[in-house]
């Protein structure tokens, strides 16, 4: 395994439990964890519960009851119910905890993690050449080292990567009362004014996720530390909340898009954003990696066919809804080029149709393969 974020935790462990011995090499001295809160849906929730690790990872967790989005006025034009029966289900969780979950898990199970262990080649037979020049071969190497995989550059295999155009400065604050009304203080909110975004996310009882998204060119919004000014302009009812973003550390991220021709060559595989880097507008990134490395797992061990084989059966049962949520996300992406009154206007039609509401929650009301008796919606838990 080549990399310790989600996915690569993930199938370690979900690997590590069904019996194959696992050695993880990241090339970090320490594995951190990029970014602020997360959104970890149906699907993210029950692959761990498959690994035996939500309790951890949920302890401390926000469960909040809707989803909304507002518009330039501060009006309510879309909403989703979620955590009821019957309805989606969704945590947010700080995600140095959630990481620090996985890792357990993963010695746990008899994971063998390596850090400062850079690999820079692996081939299509089992074969991986590591920074020091020692060499070694293994029965299948995953390659989950990101959307700038050295992994995969050397091997002609994208389809399409493109950046977003949009991304985001993410920063945690402390949870203040006064930073919206009381009775919104437990929900999950994403605000629009032209093409800004401010996302508003109770991730703990006491941390506050916020995400600043903008163009990439938008100097003002992009700056880091956080122009405080510059987004008080674009939400003057947010100003309480903006301006405890002041000094705070944070770190701007351009969002990515890629698809790959294939997702393994041989013995050697691709998963995460090495594979399917998304941009975060459905908060899927983490919960497709999540989903898609369990089921990796399940496939290379539920079946006596040839290891090359047996990831292209995986590749065909994951990668349609993962698509389908990459093309979502894309899309919600273009919203912020759309003007306000029409934005609104079409974010309110769109809520009142089931059938896209469905298709928009497809990824997080899928049952990951291998998670047996844990359903993505909140009835079932």
């Amino acid at each position: 395994m080549i990399g310790a974020g989600l996915a690569g935790l993930t199938a370690a462990t979900a690997l590590a439990q069904r019996g194959w011995t696992v050695r993880l090499h990241e090339r970090d001295s320490d594995i951190r964890a990029i970014g602020a809160g997360i959104y970890v849906w149906g699907n993210g929730l029950a692959t761990l519960e498959a690994l035996g690790l939500y309790e951890e990872a949920a302890r401390g967790a926000h469960v909040g009851p809707v989803l909304e989005t507002r518009d330039h006025r501060n009006r309510v034009v879309e909403e989703v119910p979620i955590n009821g029966p019957g309805q989606a289900r969704v945590l947010t969780i700080m995600r140095d905890h959630l990481i620090t979950t996985l890792i357990r898990g993963a010695e746990k199970a008899g994971v063998d993690i390596r850090t400062g262990s850079e690999v820079t080649e692996a081939g299509p037979d089992g074969r991986i050449v590591l920074r020091s020049g020692a060499t070694s071969r293994a029965d299948v190497v995953l390659a989950a080292d990101g959307v700038n995989s050295r992994i995969r550059h050397q091997y002609d295999i994208v389809a399409h990567r493109a950046p977003a155009r949009q991304g985001a400065t993410r920063l945690t604050v402390p949870r203040s009362p006064g930073f919206v009304p009381p009775q919104d203080q437990g929900k999950y909110i994403e605000y629009f004014s032209g093409r800004r975004r401010v996302l508003y996310t109770p991730s703990s009882e006491t941390s506050l996720y916020v995400a600043l998204v903008a163009d990439e060119d938008d100097r003002p919004a992009s700056r880091i530390p956080v122009d405080t000014a510059a987004w008080i302009r674009s939400f003057p009812h947010l100003e309480d909340l903006l301006g405890a973003c002041a000094g705070v550390p944070g770190r701007w991220d351009t969002f990515q898009f890629l698809t790959l021709t294939r997702w393994s060559l041989g013995r050697l595989a691709f998963l995460g954003d090495a594979a399917h880097a998304q941009p975060p507008y459905l908060g899927q990134g983490g919960g497709c990696a999540m989903m898609s490395a369990l089921g990796l797992a399940d496939a290379l061990s539920g079946s006596g066919a040839p290891v090359d084989q047996r990831l292209r059966d995986w590749e065909y049962a994951e990668r349609p809804t993962i698509e389908h949520t990459q093309r979502w996300s894309h899309r919600l992406g273009r919203l912020n080029y759309v003007p306000d009154a029409a934005r609104a206007s079409l974010l309110r039609g769109c809520g009142r149709v089931h059938r896209l509401g469905a298709s928009r929650l497809r990824a997080a009301l899928t049952t990951p393969t291998g998670s047996g008796r844990f359903a993505g919606a909140a009835a079932g838990h």
